[in-house]
């Protein structure tokens, strides 16, 4: 049984999709049950850290037990909203919205972009992996017609907020935003944010902390040679002198 009204941090909810990944792995080579423990060495995640986690919905496991895979593969799909089909709009079909309508297409997993829309005459008419693009002009109707539960924003910065605000009046219910642009949305849509430079910042932070372990590693091992050495070097203790 979940928990109702429960305040989750944004931590735990980053590290379901994760543990959904790995339990699509262990689906396809026939694992029925893990426990946390098992998980953990899988995963990287400490058991302690797994069952916290999943403890913030409900008791998925069992004492002595562990958890049954397809169990808490579908409770974690439902917890996520992956239970259901998503229709999509993509404002934006340049070199980033097609590449983005092609990853979207590719994961399959109920997210469908239905249509694309544009202001570059020369893209108005064409289509992108089978998705037609259309005059951005026509979005709000469009989006308030068919009834669009997710706009995926791909356009520069001077214009991410009025597509927003369009979005939004249109009824949208949130906003997957690659614009390089912190948008304001009312508290009703959701709005996911991805700066692809956050990311490489971060792996630069991760890359200089390994650098600076492996410096302090290296330089334990030589401190540690040294005094191997001079306590070589040293006369033994207690002999007499000639």
């Amino acid at each position: 049984m979940r928990r109702k009204n429960a305040k989750i941090s944004n931590a735990v909810i980053r590290r379901l999709p994760r543990y959904r990944r790995y339990l699509i792995e262990l689906q396809k080579k026939g694992v029925e049950k893990i426990s946390s423990k098992e998980f953990s060495s899988l995963i990287g995640y400490t058991a302690s850290q797994i069952r916290q986690d999943l403890n913030n919905f409900g008791d998925f496991g069992q004492q002595g037990y562990g958890y049954s895979v397809d169990g808490l593969y579908n409770e974690i799909s439902a917890i996520l909203g992956l239970d259901k089909e998503y229709e999509m709009v993509l404002i934006g079909a340049g070199n980033l919205g097609q590449a983005i309508s092609k990853y979207t297409i590719h994961i399959q997993q109920g997210f469908n972009i239905v249509a694309a829309f544009e202001v570059n005459p020369d893209l108005i008419g064409k289509d992108v992996e089978g998705i037609p693009i259309l005059d951005y002009e026509d979005l709000v109707d469009y989006v308030e017609k068919n009834d669009i539960d997710i706009g995926i924003i791909c356009v520069n910065q001077g214009n991410a907020q009025e597509v927003a605000d369009r979005l939004c009046f249109a009824g949208v219910k949130g906003i997957w935003n690659y614009s390089l642009v912190d948008l304001e949305v009312p508290g009703r849509v959701a709005l996911e944010s991805v700066h692809l430079s956050d990311t490489l910042h971060s792996l630069a932070y991760h890359m200089n902390v390994k650098r600076k372990e492996a410096e302090e590693k290296a330089r334990e091992a030589e401190e540690a040679l040294e005094k191997e050495e001079k306590t070589k070097a040293a006369p033994a203790g207690g002999q007499a002198q000639a």
